[in-house]
């Protein structure tokens, strides 16, 4: 019997289902139609025999299969993307930056401007993750510019700032009654954000609960928008679809954010990137 394959064109639509948050975004994002990126997680979810992503509303929901396939998928993504590069040198002059998903909608667009400024037809590229694996993709040569959560990585970088970080919750929500935990929903361990989230609640004496976690960001989203629990998320631009601030609970200090560049990477496009993240947090 053929072994399965999963189709790396429908592999970068999940991606950017979760990384732009929700089918039609992703679509505008890959310059795809709706419908194709509908077909390529039919496709996936064919040659898995389970679903992957599922409506929720006027939102997207990942399963738990879905979300273990998201982190395959960005692997893989990354090293054929990485192959492709290395092998066929079709890039010419090329940056790829990488971020956090909290606040990468904010961080990657200011970073492109800043590269494009110093570097004129300079083709960027992105790579969202983890603190640690962006880390380790820059030393590896893979990401030439990354803005990460420091804590969350060993290597300290540069320091470029303070993430802001807000509960959000749906429009209306309220946490149970006492003696009830606050029901939380997180990124799953290890998450710096999920972890401040925790300790700034034990401080303040009140007790917590985290509810559901997820692999990814967008998963914690679409856990928030049904109301199961409160999140702690970025706040350098608009909230998120469907959900809002929530003021009824102690506010968290920002949190440490660092840039980090890969050796030999043009000292003017770092600086330039450099400036925009500080600019951003300021």
């Amino acid at each position: 019997m053929p072994q399965p394959v999963l189709d790396i064109v429908a592999l970068r639509s999940l991606t950017g289902i979760a990384d732009h948050g929700g089918f039609h975004r992703a679509a505008q994002a890959l310059a795809l139609s709706q419908s194709a990126v509908s077909q390529h997680v039919r496709r996936l979810e064919k040659t898995l025999g389970r679903p992957v992503v599922e409506r929720e509303g006027r939102g997207t929901r990942f399963t738990p299969e879905g979300r273990l396939l998201l982190e395959q998928a960005r692997r893989v993504l990354a090293v054929h993307d990485e192959a492709v590069r290395t092998l066929l040198d079709v890039d010419g002059d090329t940056i790829t930056l990488g971020s956090t998903e909290h606040a990468a909608d904010q961080f990657l667009p200011l970073l492109t401007a800043a590269v494009e400024a110093v570097r004129p037809g300079c083709r960027v590229r992105f790579r969202i993750d983890r603190s640690a694996r962006l880390v380790e993709a820059v030393e590896r040569g893979s990401v030439d510019v990354a803005v990460y959560v420091t804590e969350a990585a060993a290597t300290e970088g540069t320091s470029v700032g303070g993430l802001p970080l807000t509960w959000h919750a749906p429009p209306g929500w309220t946490p149970p009654a006492a003696p009830v935990p606050v029901p939380l929903v997180a990124i799953e361990d290890p998450c710096a954000i999920r972890r401040r989230a925790i300790a700034t609640l034990a401080e303040q004496g009140v007790p917590a609960l985290v509810v559901g976690d997820a692999g990814y960001l967008a998963g914690v989203l679409d856990l928030a928008r049904t109301g199961r629990g409160v999140a702690l998320l970025a706040t350098v631009g608009p909230a998120p679809d469907g959900l809002t601030p929530y003021g009824g609970l102690p506010p968290v200090p920002p949190i440490p954010m660092s840039a980090l560049a890969r050796p030999g990477t043009d000292p003017a496009t770092v600086e330039a990137a450099f400036a925009a993240v500080r600019q951003l947090l300021s």
